[in-house]
């Protein structure tokens, strides 16, 4: 089995702004570059940001992109570039409709591309346009099995999660300190329901607020951790 270095990457996103979260993605892969990492991952909906799309699909068709796109190919190119892969959320448009999608990129090309199941990242006033996934499927990376599970999905339908390789967990909570360290142990307990291994991410925005923080869960524990509103990225090595 190859050892891996991986960052989880708790940094600030600002919704709608894709100009400064590409730029925050870049800094992450020069960073990661930097300490050797093998690739980096960023929280659920990281590239426009979580609330960057307003549920009229007219608006949001230009919001979201294909996974094909000018924005996703140039994501593609900074993990040559920089020679650091990339795990990063977004909003996917695929045949006229929109889901919270997370793709990992290894060596500019697409090697999983994953749809969000659980239904809970859309508003009530979402129209059909607005869709989810069906299954969450193992893939392997540089030797190594995972999975992708989307913030609520692990809350509402746990057993399509179940996996002997390691979680990657991306999740936007905006709850406040108090609320966010009494819910520490749901998390991990939540977690190590359908693996020992769990990289969990979190982001930081300041319109709402929201507090970031990064987890590496371990065979029942809380491994390794980032603290709440600090823009850095927690190295996992395994």
């Amino acid at each position: 089995m190859i050892f891996l270095k991986i960052g989880l990457a708790a940094y600030e996103f600002k919704n709608d702004d894709l100009s400064f979260n590409l730029a925050q993605i870049e800094k992450a892969l020069i960073t990661g570059n930097s300490k050797g990492l093998d690739i980096v991952l960023f929280g659920e909906a990281f590239l426009q940001g979580f609330d960057g799309i307003n549920f009229n699909y007219e608006n949001d068709k230009n919001i979201a992109i294909t996974i094909n796109s000018k924005i996703m190919n140039d994501l593609c190119e900074l993990t040559k570039k920089y020679g650091v892969d990339l795990g990063i959320g977004y909003f996917e448009l695929a045949d006229n409709s929109i889901y919270s999608s997370y793709a990992i990129i290894e060596n500019g090309n697409i090697i999983y591309n994953y749809r969000r199941i659980s239904t809970g990242w859309k508003e009530e006033i979402a129209d059909s346009h607005y869709k989810e996934g069906n299954d969450s499927k193992e893939f392997i990376y540089k030797g190594q099995y995972f999975k992708i599970a989307l913030c609520g999905d692990l809350w509402v339908m746990k057993e399509k999660f179940t996996t002997k390789g390691i979680l990657i967990w991306p999740i936007y909570v905006n709850f406040n300190l108090n609320d966010l360290y009494l819910n520490e142990n749901d998390y991990l307990n939540q977690a190590m329901l359908v693996s020992n291994k769990c990289l969990l991410i979190n982001s930081i925005t300041y319109e709402p607020i929201a507090h970031g923080g990064a987890f590496y869960y371990k065979d029942g524990k809380i491994e390794e951790r980032l603290a709440y509103d600090l823009n850095d990225i927690l190295v996992i090595e395994n």
